[in-house]
């Protein structure tokens, strides 16, 4: 049987009698210091131990080749009338999508950038518009010729007046003529406007009546526009609330389209003049309020090198490129789903700085003059794909870029140009959590570690003030 003699002497913690030991006021200085600094170092470990660890790494994007890219954005166009704004893609494996409406929402907006009303409903229909056929006939001038000095006087004359926009340059305005001029002369003969005057139809040279046109936001040749009177209120922009005509350009369709605007002036149909007017003609859609546009919404692309075109666009006007202004104030342009609040919540959490790029074009203006005829406004963006990972689950998934833009001066129809260039790498960023057993052993070292030191600068301390005394005292060793 061990003795308990035998087993004490294994002790690795000998005390040392309490009155031999000698309690001294330099130590008791450092044992405060030594406590205090122990408290300091488990402040830090602590923090440290809390504070969340990130690894980056570059890999291959691991995308499905059938994932599509979704783009959001919101831009105001000043100067681009809602009428005719298109949102177009295309990419290199040939994919050509022309004018996408389905998720695309435009709103008609003043100078100040602010809607003026609700949505606006596209114009054109989309199928091919029909014209006369091509005859050498006379058809002489059936229309009246209207300018900035008698348009308003004519337009408050008549219950109904409709007004061809026109340029002479223009092939669209010169198919429509004929057609125009013969149903003018048959309205004429129909309804005299000396004896009857419910309807005339009228016509504008838009090369020579520049801000007449300007002030009605004409932009596309030819534009026919319905202007009522009693409800073309004229307000403080100079504008006349109308509407737009997107139909058939023979002389047969418009005969028929003016037949039915006459009819509603009879004297018990204002009710049905109002319903003309909800938009449920497909023809006649209200015209734009003013002539800037707000663009939202979202495309779906692959992840291949592409790019967004915002331009004027119809398969049945021109467009005179040197009256054409694509300035534009970005609000929104971002790649990826949306980041809900609590994904940004825990992105901030592990990572403050991501996200910084994520929207880089946020509030960029992108403006050119009257003077700065034909230009293009390109956008070349480099898109990145970045997945924040945590230890239980993918938090989010964020696409951050680069943009560099530049005005280039273009003979065609100017536009709005984002080149897209997706990276075929994309950032991986891991949480790295510390262990609680990592915790415990640096903690136990901070105790340990800083005892030691203390004891070792106390039996320091206490030789030195010893030695001192002796030599006080005059001793010799």
């Amino acid at each position: 049987m061990v003795s308990s003699s035998k087993i004490k002497s294994v002790d690795f913690y000998r005390k040392i009698p309490r009155d031999l030991t000698e309690a001294s006021l330099s130590g008791a200085g450092l044992s405060i210091l030594a406590a205090f600094f122990m408290m300091f170092l488990f402040g830090m470990e602590l923090n440290s131990y809390l504070t969340v660890n990130t690894s980056t790494s570059v890999i291959v994007d691991t995308s499905p080749d059938e994932d599509l890219l979704r783009i959001y954005f919101n831009i105001s166009f000043p100067a681009l009338s809602c009428e005719f704004a298109s949102v177009d893609m295309n990419d290199v494996l040939g994919t050509n999508r022309l004018n996408v409406t389905k998720t695309v929402r435009k709103y008609s907006i003043d100078r100040n950038l602010n809607p003026t009303g609700p949505e606006f409903q596209s114009g054109p229909v989309p199928r091919v518009i029909k014209h006369d056929e091509l005859v050498d006939e006379e058809y002489g001038e059936g229309s009246l010729s209207l300018n900035a000095r008698n348009f308003d006087r004519i337009s408050h004359m008549h219950p109904v007046l409709v007004v061809n926009f026109f340029a002479p340059w223009c092939s669209w305005s010169n198919r429509l003529r004929p057609s125009w001029e013969k149903a003018a002369k048959i309205m004429r003969e129909r309804y005299d406007p000396e004896m009857d005057g419910r309807i005339l139809l009228g016509k504008v040279d838009c090369t020579e009546e520049n801000e007449l046109c300007r002030r009605n936001h004409i932009q596309g040749y030819p534009s026919i526009r319905i202007f009522r009177k009693g409800s073309d209120v004229r307000d403080e922009h100079g504008h006349h609330e109308h509407e737009a005509y997107y139909g058939d350009r023979d002389t047969d369709s418009l005969v028929t389209t003016m037949e039915e605007l006459a009819a509603s002036v009879s004297l018990e149909s204002q009710k049905l003049a109002l319903e003309d007017k909800s938009g449920k003609n497909p023809d006649k859609k209200p015209a734009p309020v003013t002539g800037g546009c707000r663009i939202e919404g979202f495309v779906l692309v692959k992840k291949v090198p592409g790019n967004l075109v915002f331009a004027a666009r119809s398969g049945s006007h021109s467009f005179d490129a040197s009256q054409m202004n694509m300035s534009h104030i970005i609000t929104r342009l971002t790649f990826g789903k949306k980041i809900t609040p609590k994904g940004m919540t825990d992105v901030s959490r592990v990572l403050p700085y991501i996200g910084q790029s994520h929207n880089k074009l946020y509030n960029q203006a992108y403006i050119t003059h009257r003077a700065d005829a034909n230009i293009t406004i390109e956008h070349y963006l480099q898109v990145v794909k970045t997945e924040v990972m945590t230890k239980a689950y993918k938090i989010i998934e964020d696409y951050e870029y680069t943009a560099h833009s530049s005005l280039i001066a273009s003979p065609a129809v100017p536009a709005a140009k984002f080149h897209l260039e997706l990276s075929p790498l994309q950032v991986l960023i891991e949480e790295k959590p510390k262990s609680f057993s990592h915790f415990l052993t640096n903690l136990c070292a901070i105790i340990g570690g800083v005892f030691t030191v203390a004891g070792i600068l106390d039996s320091i301390l206490h030789n030195t003030l010893r030695l001192i005394k002796k030599v006080e005292l005059g001793k010799n060793f």
